[in-house]
């Protein structure tokens, strides 16, 4: 069994230094700006790492340092014409590549592959990091990359008010969520443009806030009353990251009430899928300029009030369900709701997490939550977008609503 191990884990080395050697080969160049390291230098070197791990510690040492040496002649010898160091890095990476392949097969083969699409990918990546990431958006993917592997790990896993719903690490995974879904539809927007319609520039402003992306197709549908429909449509649409949202705190914070919520949020989105079919013609046709959503990623402070509405409801809900029993938390689930559905459903997953209340006390409350978030952009929709642009938005709220409420009475 030993020898077959062996046999596979040279196999993989090998592969690997052939598949990385395959990609530089290509960039070699000819004649005197020949490149130093190819094909069968790179499946010397993996294979070179791989018999060095089976020698031991001092044939990795001695073949180690032999492969560094080589690396720093190549690039001596090549550093007036091209000061990079991808082919030496590219060299050690491969060594080590070869001697974890004795070790880890698969994790080897995975890596190498990876490491031979980054350096297929140069002119791409390039003109990704210098033309089309902007430095806001880095700026702001750096800011979310904190939050996660920062700050969260730093954070006490345990509650720290009286009635034992208010985690900090949790409350904090809950702003890093919301950050990452906001930049996921940045990036969407980005990747696909605003001219493919405004159905996508809703689904995409919905992911950085419904409540907005309704409010600016409403005053939209007023500048261009012809646009009433389409911009209904997606102004329905941004609803998905409602549901999507939902799903994902649900999750994060209790299992079983996801397990309670999943047939309801599926015919709540089924609906949404509906509607957008019904006003895909009209949204299709539609000039979608000015659609865009410039600007950041995603906003940090409107995730720090999100995490603060949170704790609030929390706090409320346990203490008004302390004093006044489940009858009470449902109609405190509905007054959050108005301002934000997902921090209501946050607090019913927490108090569900901790065993305060069941799956069947926190859905009514979800649903009622639902409602009065769903009214509120109703609203909005008439002070923004006139009467024609309200009720055509009107069908597909509702239904979303009554949806999700017969899925939730029925489940």
């Amino acid at each position: 069994m030993a020898d077959i191990d062996s046999f596979f884990g040279l196999a993989a080395a090998l592969g690997i230094g052939l598949l990385v050697g395959i990609e530089r080969e290509r960039r070699k160049g000819e004649g005197v700006t020949r490149g130093a390291a190819g094909v069968r230098t790179f499946g010397l070197i993996a294979l070179a790492g791989a018999v060095a791990e089976r020698v031991g510690g001092v044939g990795i040492a001695v073949a180690g340092a032999f492969t560094a040496l080589a690396a720093l002649a190549s690039y001596r010898a090549s550093r007036a014409r091209d000061p990079g160091l991808t082919t030496e890095v590219a060299m050690l990476v491969v060594f080590l590549l070869g001697v974890l392949a004795m070790r880890e097969v698969a994790l080897a083969a995975g890596l190498g592959v990876a490491v031979t699409l980054l350096l297929s990918a140069k002119s791409r990546v390039h003109r990704f990091a210098r033309t089309v990431l902007t430095e806001q958006e880095l700026h702001d993917a750096l800011l979310l990359a904190a939050a996660a592997a920062i700050v969260l790990p730093l954070l006490p896993d345990r509650a720290i008010d009286p009635w034992q719903v208010l985690n900090l690490r949790k409350l904090w995974l809950l702003a890093v969520i919301v950050m990452a879904i906001n930049a996921a539809g940045h990036v969407a927007l980005r990747a696909f443009g605003a001219r493919t319609g405004l159905l996508l520039a809703g689904l995409a402003g919905g992911f950085a806030s419904s409540t907005a992306t309704i409010a600016s197709m409403g005053t939209r549908a007023r500048e261009h009353p012809e646009l009433a429909t389409a911009c209904a449509g997606a102004g329905v649409v941004s609803n998905v990251s409602t549901i999507v949202q939902l799903a994902v705190i649900a999750g994060a914070l209790s299992l079983p009430l996801l397990q309670a919520l999943w047939l309801p949020l599926a015919a709540a989105g089924a609906v949404i899928v509906g509607f957008a079919l019904v006003a895909a013609r009209a949204t299709h046709k539609v000039d979608a300029q000015g659609t865009s959503l410039a600007g950041r990623a995603f906003e940090p402070r409107h995730a720090l009030v999100f995490v603060a509405v949170v704790a609030a409801v929390m706090l409320l809900s346990a203490a008004m369900q302390a004093w006044l029993g489940d009858a009470g938390l449902e109609w405190s689930l509905a007054a959050s709701g108005l301002a934000d559905v997902h921090a209501a459903a946050a607090s019913a997953a927490q108090l569900v997490a901790v065993g305060r209340i069941d799956t069947h006390t926190a859905v009514p409350g979800i649903a009622l939550a639902l409602l009065a978030n769903s009214v509120s952009k109703l609203v909005l929709a008439f002070l923004t977008g006139g009467r024609a642009y309200a009720l055509r938005l009107m069908p597909g709220i509702l239904g979303m609503v009554a949806a999700f409420a017969a899925a939730a009475r029925w489940g």
